[in-house]
């Protein structure tokens, strides 16, 4: 159980890394809402726990599920922000960019964890208590990660960048020649 928690630690802060290494900016927004996740699916999961229940005891499989729903909400800020640069590079305005990436983003992100999550009620329905462990854990940490992937990261992403023009392209991870022309509206003669 402690070598499980000690791979997981160190699995999270390389994912952290990699995020602020190829996102810059965008990764340490992706990392301060991955640190929120954390946290809510910790308080989530300390306050189901209720010794005569034992609905939710952080068993090893119960520990996997956790680690594989960080890597899907590490996934859902990939998406997004990854759709956030095809339209910077389309030579929309930053704040068109980030509302646009989410809204492109959320139907993959909504489609991945719904199919995670019905997956999760037939292994929860049809397993054993390991199996039902795996499942539950990784059912409420899917669904906190399309909250925290849906509000936090966008918020945070909105309260960072604002409404301003982008003036630094490599806080995306971009190339000042990759950013496009947007559309610009001209007056011509009749």
């Amino acid at each position: 159980l402690k070598t499980s928690l000690t791979a997981g630690l160190i699995g999270i802060l390389l994912v952290m890394l990699f995020m602020l290494i190829v996102y810059r900016l965008p990764g340490l927004v992706a990392n301060i809402s991955l640190i929120a996740y954390i946290s809510l699916v910790t308080l989530i999961m300390a306050g189901f726990y209720v010794p005569e229940w034992r609905f939710v005891i952080l068993t090893l499989p119960g520990i996997a599920g956790v680690i594989l729903s960080i890597g899907m909400a590490v996934d859902a800020n990939i998406l997004i922000f990854e759709r956030t640069k095809e339209e910077l590079k389309a030579g929309r305005t930053l704040f068109t960019a980030i509302n646009s990436g989410f809204d492109r983003a959320f139907t993959s992100i909504f489609d991945s964890n719904m199919t995670t999550i019905i997956t999760c009620a037939i292994l929860y329905f049809c397993g054993t208590s390991v199996v039902k462990g795996f499942a539950l854990t990784l059912a409420l940490g899917v669904m906190v990660s399309m909250f925290s992937a849906i509000t936090i990261t966008k918020n945070f992403m909105h309260l960072i960048f604002g409404t301003g023009n982008l003036k630094n392209p490599a806080m995306f991870g971009l190339r000042p020649e990759e950013i496009g022309e947007g559309f610009n509206v001209v007056e011509t003669k009749r």
